[in-house]
């Protein structure tokens, strides 16, 4: 599973605009993802930018105002138009398509920063060429690649109950009736994937119906309570067998340890949704050792653990770390 974050788009979209032989008065992004795009290249370039209506009506944004005004684009000779990746091509298709018709007094030149191998045949300029399966941190809870995933519920569709909330009771049951979606995926979900107790199946049913949360399957915990849960204290195994069984692509999972455990069980990606890192085998292992060791240190030296610390943070363990201080 290809993966890219917010930071490698960032660092990217520079290395585009440094690479590539353009210079355009105008960026013009394609809406949705391609307007963040759009935004750090015009940043980049200290020039206008737009959005592909904008650009069809002569409508330019520039220091933070849109001017409305259709003589404003007058003074631009060359426009780039922006999309965050190409896959198939369909919709760079129809964005040249639906500018070409314009007859635009304008160069025009079309780019992305992720193209796929036979993306590229779309664009004229591109940053990566990134191969399918793949998934990027600013589309990930609305990817098609949800259909064939498992997805945790607390902490990614909703928050974790409080400590206060997670009686096993009253309390709790509330807590799962009333809680506030955090995400609702427009695509629909393989197999949600809970240490929630089956006895609490109707609520989270309910809940799941409520908010338009679309799915296959609802995998539960079979324990008769809270305490049998917490003695077995198995809930990344048993996700784990629950991904093998499923036979899906990507798991999603809130907990940074219970990720990396999920991948090391399964030599499958595990996308962390508290960190928004992709932990792949391998990287699993590597995640994994680094934190116990950490936490290890910090127990035998306190006073030494700034230096570790600096060095835990490089492999981005911190929150990590923090899950395992509470054991």
């Amino acid at each position: 599973m290809n993966y890219r974050n917010i930071t490698d788009l960032s660092a990217d979209a520079q290395r585009f605009a440094r690479e590539n032989t353009i210079d355009p008065d105008l960026i013009v992004g394609i809406p949705r993802s391609g307007l963040l795009v759009a935004n750090l290249l015009c940043l980049y370039f200290d020039i206008p930018m737009t959005d592909v209506d904008g650009l069809c009506e002569g409508n330019l944004i520039d220091t933070g105002e849109r001017y409305d005004d259709a003589g404003s684009i007058r003074d631009v000779d060359s426009v780039l138009v922006v999309d965050d990746s190409v896959k198939s091509g369909r919709q760079m298709k129809k964005t040249r398509n639906r500018l070409d018709e314009l007859e635009l007094p304008f160069d025009v030149s079309y780019g992305a920063i992720y193209v796929s191998p036979w993306g590229h045949e779309y664009v004229d300029h591109w940053a990566e060429v990134v191969s399918p399966p793949r998934v990027f941190e600013w589309n990930i809870t609305h990817h098609p690649v949800l259909q064939n995933s498992c997805v945790d519920i607390d902490g990614v569709l909703c928050r974790d109950p409080t400590p206060e909330e997670n009686d096993d009771g009253e309390r709790y049951r509330e807590f799962l009736s009333t809680v506030e979606p955090d995400i609702i995926p427009n695509q629909r979900i393989g197999h949600l994937v809970t240490s929630r107790l089956e006895k609490y199946r109707a609520e989270t049913e309910e809940w799941l119906d409520e908010h338009g949360v679309r799915y296959d399957t609802l995998v539960m915990m079979d324990l008769p309570s809270k305490e049998a849960r917490q003695e077995r204290g198995n809930h990344a195994r048993y996700k784990a067998d629950a991904y093998d069984s499923t036979g899906a692509a990507l798991f999603i999972e809130s907990d940074p340890r219970q990720a990396a455990e999920i991948s090391r069980r399964t030599s499958k990606p595990v996308f962390c949704y508290e960190t928004k890192e992709m932990i792949r085998p391998g990287h699993a292992r590597r995640v994994y050792r680094t934190a116990e060791r950490a936490v290890s240190k910090l127990r035998e030296s306190p006073a030494a653990f700034p230096a570790i610390a600096g060095k835990f943070l490089y492999y981005r363990g911190y929150h990590m770390a923090s899950k395992l201080l509470r054991f």
